[in-house]
């Protein structure tokens, strides 16, 4: 004789970090400080090295004035610094932060996971 609960859904079974988090114990507060940490390092440095190419620019110009009169294939530096600097460093950041925030996320997972 079978049980009546055999066709009744199992609750599949989840690993005990994902448990932690979503009981919200302290061991799942843990857990979330440091993804948390983690990608608020990765956002610090991404930031203060697309801030320190991008301020050398004013300080460029404003230690060198006559940078800001030269002209390239008869474009002003400074235009020319915008497009070819300062739109790519940004574009770079970007895509430099993205990836390494996926990569945290996937280990966070990862590590969460196999508890």
């Amino acid at each position: 004789m079978t049980s009546p609960r055999t066709s009744a859904a199992r609750r599949p079974s989840t690993p005990a970090g994902t448990r932690e988090i979503d009981e919200q114990t302290r061991l799942g507060e843990v857990y979330m400080y440091s993804l948390i940490q983690s990608q608020l390092r990765l956002a610090l440095a991404v930031v203060a090295g697309a801030a320190v190419v991008l301020g050398g620019l004013p300080l460029l110009f404003a230690l060198l004035p006559a940078t800001r009169h030269l002209l390239v294939l008869g474009i002003p530096l400074p235009w020319v610094l915008l497009v070819f600097v300062v739109y790519p460093v940004v574009y770079i950041s970007a895509r430099i932060y993205v990836r390494n925030a996926e990569r945290i996320e996937a280990e966070f997972t990862e590590f969460v996971g196999r508890k």
